[in-house]
C-alpha cells in the first residue's frame, strides 16, 4: 500500500455506500456502524482497552469465514473458507483481505447483490484478545510488527472461541505464483481450550453471537 494512502482506502474503494449497509468507517459514521445492515460502534470501551477480534460468517460468491483482529485503528482481516477449529491438529488456510473499520465488528445484515462481497453476513463470534508475540529470546514484540514479520500469536476470549491461536504467513505476494495472492495458517495451540476433532460448525446451521440468528433468518429479515 503506498504510503500516502488511507488504511481504508482499498475497503472505501470496493464499495458503494448508497447500496450497502457497511460501515464505511470513521467520522461520517459517528461511531456508529451498519446503517441498513448491521450497528455498534467499534473500539475496545468496556473491555478494559483490550483490542477486539470478530469472526463473520460470509454467505459470498463462496461460503466463508472472515477472521478479524484489531490492530490500532482497524480491523486487520481475513478470509479463511474452513473456517476457524478448536483442533490443533486444523491448519486452516487465511487470506488476507483489506482492512476494515473498528465498525465493522458488529455489522450483520445482506449485502446487496452486484456489491463487491454480495451476499449475507452474521457474526459468529466476537470478544477481545490479548497479543501473545515474542521473539526468540523470548521477548515481547509488538503485535502489529509481529503481522509484519508474519508470525503473531494471540489469546481468543470470545463467546466460542477461546485459548491461543497463531496466524503464519507461509507465501508472500512476491512468491505467490501467478495468482500472486499471499496465505497464511490460522492453527489452534494445544491448551486447556484445544478439542481434538471439533472442527468448525457447518455454517448453514450456525447462529449469531449477536442475535441468535441463522444466516437464513438474518437474510429472510425474520427471527425465527
Amino acid at each position: 500500500m503506498a504510503d500516502d494512502q488511507e488504511p481504508l482506502d482499498r475497503y472505501r474503494g470496493k464499495r458503494d455506500f448508497a447500496r450497502t449497509g457497511e460501515p464505511r468507517g470513521g467520522a461520517e459514521d459517528g461511531g456508529e456502524g451498519g446503517g441498513a445492515g448491521g450497528s455498534g460502534a467499534g473500539g475496545t470501551e468496556g473491555t478494559g482497552g483490550k483490542p477486539h477480534f470478530v469472526v463473520q460468517i460470509h454467505d459470498a460468491r463462496r461460503m466463508h469465514f472472515d477472521f478479524r483482529l484489531q490492530v490500532g485503528n482497524v480491523l486487520k482481516s481475513w478470509a479463511i473458507p474452513k473456517g476457524p477449529s478448536w483442533d490443533p491438529r486444523d491448519k486452516r488456510l487465511a487470506v488476507p483481505t483489506e482492512d476494515h473499520p473498528l465498525e465493522y465488528e458488529n455489522f450483520e445484515g445482506v449485502i446487496a447483490r452486484g456489491e463487491y462481497g454480495g451476499g449475507t453476513v452474521i457474526v459468529w463470534d466476537h470478544g477481545t484478545y490479548q497479543p501473545r508475540s515474542h521473539d526468540r529470546r523470548g521477548r515481547p514484540v509488538p503485535f502489529g510488527e509481529s503481522l509484519e514479520r508474519g508470525h503473531a500469536t494471540f489469546w481468543l476470549n470470545g463467546s466460542k472461541l477461546r485459548g491461543e491461536y497463531a496466524l503464519t504467513r507461509f507465501r508472500s505476494r512476491e512468491d505467490g505464483g501467478n495468482s500472486g495472492e499471499e496465505a497464511w495458517l490460522l492453527v489452534k495451540a494445544k491448551d486447556g481450550h484445544a478439542d481434538a476433532g471439533h472442527g468448525t460448525p457447518d455454517p448453514y446451521r450456525a447462529h449469531s453471537a449477536r442475535t441468535g440468528r441463522t444466516l437464513r433468518q438474518v437474510a429472510e429479515g425474520t427471527d425465527s
